[in-house]
């Protein structure tokens, strides 16, 4: 659970983690933020890690898998600390690791209410497109952040999990697809935000799609040998 100034909610996102999943470990990565949450999630009963400065989504996710794997652990879900993400979910995303590496829980796939506007809903499904040819599978949502990794993709990620902007979603999933790894998705509804500031607003919406393209262009821009070596 990659986590920056989320004290008002990450507590109770943690303790819905282990009332819906009671033999779940919890680690919330407190990616160098300067509020409570730290303190709130260990007191709610997660294990810390704690950055000492903020390294964004994908750096904390990296230390996420580098512990995974670490502590021998075969599946890693991430749910994110503002509420959005619905832990009951888990298990069926878990499920559909018995024959993916990779699976996304998507906003647009049918279920739910969750609706985007603007560059955003353009961008989105521009992203589906592309990423759905590159992984094979049909794929609603490529820049959810809700989804669940098996051995293969938690010994991948532990290493190559980029960590600029939006390469936590994008381009991990083009790293995922050019290492031969199987990606499938599961419809899930999200919830409203539980506390905090979106990442997002209507004036930074403006400039997303922008942000996409160079997203995709940096993705599919790296060789891919490398991650394919060891995991086809």
């Amino acid at each position: 659970m990659p986590a920056y100034n989320e004290e008002g909610s990450v507590g109770a996102v943690v303790r819905e983690v282990y009332d819906k999943l009671p033999r779940a470990t919890c680690l919330v990565v407190d990616d160098g933020s300067v509020d409570a949450t730290a303190a709130v999630a260990r007191a709610a009963g997660a294990h810390v890690a704690s950055l000492p400065f903020n390294l964004g989504v994908g750096g904390a996710m990296r230390v996420g898998f580098a512990y995974a794997r670490a502590h021998g652990f075969r599946a890693v879900v991430q749910v994110d600390a503002d509420g959005q993400h619905d832990p009951g979910d888990v298990r069926e995303l878990i499920a559909l690791l018995s024959d993916s590496d990779l699976a996304l829980g998507a906003r647009f796939a049918g279920k739910g209410t969750y609706k985007v506007r603007g560059p955003r809903r353009w961008a989105i499904a521009l992203l589906a497109r592309i990423l759905s040819h590159t992984a094979k599978a049909k794929l609603t949502d490529p820049t959810s952040g809700f989804r669940a990794s098996g051995p293969r993709a938690i010994a991948l990620f532990a290493e190559h999990y980029p960590a600029e902007y939006l390469g936590d979603t994008i381009e991990s999933l083009v790293i995922a697809c050019r290492a031969g790894f199987r990606v499938t998705q599961l419809p899930v509804s999200m919830r409203e935000r539980a506390a905090g500031v979106p990442s997002h607003n209507p004036f930074r919406s403006a400039v997303y799609l922008g942000r996409v393209a160079l997203a995709v262009v940096f993705a599919f821009a790296r060789p891919g040998i490398a991650f394919r070596e060891g995991f086809e």
